[in-house]
């Protein structure tokens, strides 16, 4: 198998010749020096081999819609306007997506990451703020989540239809069980969610639900993972080291989907303070529960941007060797 034959395969349950690697980070270093962040993918795509390419949407965080600006109290967000799809902010994602994927289409699939509805605010706005309109009027925040899932739509439609990319990495965060009981997730987070989702799977079948463990790390607790575990998607990504499910675990809990994931991102995993022989066992061990079908490998969320890229080069070659 190729790469493009291997991902697929495992994207959609099938058994591959060897399990495919995906691993990412951010490139806001290359962004503050000014560095061209197409090429930043590149090369870390060609340094580190990997299967798949997740670009990034780094420059692209929050949402430029004016009445998020400068927000003031949640009954501001009944005024809020979509930014259509021809807005900048929508068109030079597109752009930076094309340029990447024009580079490696022949070699290689690519997803593009992109936020659920409610971090999109929250990015914007802070925390706080979107805590504070959500405990004054939750409403309004569904409203806005609405309308940020439409302009959403319109970026997914032109990502997948112009610049080429093969699906979407979706991004599902602030189900940490100390923000929402997951009665509240439901009802004020999940309709924007559904809304993207069913718009992103009926143009592709390739689209991955990331379940990120980011923010849960952050506040030393974990997800409610039940929260998104009827959101349909190809593939799930999860965050093994803070939700605490291993690979088989995992695809139990998603009735069987093909699940991406194992290594822990963190700069106290082993991924980043191993040696060579402990990451290429720990991928023999990780491949040994998540066999060959249906299974990659990858880390729970963004590797530490100083992460050598020859360590994943060690999980890619030992996975290969199987």
């Amino acid at each position: 198998m190729n790469k493009k034959e291997r991902v697929w395969a495992a994207f959609h349950n099938e058994v591959t010749d060897h399990v495919p690697c995906c691993f990412w980070r951010h490139y806001s270093p290359e962004m503050e020096r000014g560095e061209d962040v197409v090429e930043a993918h590149l090369k870390f795509y060609r340094e580190t081999d990997v299967d798949l390419l997740k670009i990034s949407s780094d420059g692209y965080f929050g949402w430029p819609e004016v009445t998020l600006k400068n927000l003031g109290s949640a009954r501001e967000l009944y005024g809020m306007q979509h930014i259509g799809s021809n807005h900048p902010f929508i068109r030079e994602q597109v752009a930076r997506a094309k340029a990447i994927v024009d580079q490696v289409k022949d070699e290689c699939m690519t997803v593009y990451t992109l936020f659920c509805p409610l971090s999109i605010f929250r990015l914007q706005v802070g925390w706080d703020k979107m805590m504070e309109c959500m405990r004054e009027d939750p409403k309004a925040v569904m409203h806005a989540c609405d309308i940020i899932a439409d302009d959403e739509i319109a970026l997914i439609r032109a990502l997948i239809q112009e610049a080429g990319v093969d699906g979407i990495f979706y991004s599902v965060q602030n189900a940490e069980v100390t923000r929402f009981t997951v009665e509240e997730y439901r009802q004020w987070v999940e309709p924007s969610d559904r809304k993207v989702l069913d718009f992103t799977n009926s143009i592709s079948d390739c689209n991955v639900l990331h379940c990120c463990g980011w923010d849960a790390d952050e506040a030393h607790t974990h997800n409610h993972l039940e929260s998104w575990k009827d959101y349909p998607s190809a593939v799930v990504s999860w965050a093994a080291y803070v939700d605490h499910m291993d690979v088989c675990q995992i695809r139990e809990f998603f009735n069987g989907r093909p699940a991406w994931g194992g290594y822990d991102n963190r700069v106290c995993g082993m991924l980043y303070t191993g040696t060579e022989a402990e990451i290429k066992a720990e991928a023999k061990r990780l491949i040994g529960q998540g066999t060959k079908k249906g299974f990659m490998l990858g880390p729970d969320c963004s590797l530490p941007n100083d992460i050598d890229n020859q360590r994943i080069r060690w999980v890619v070659e030992a996975a290969r060797s199987i």
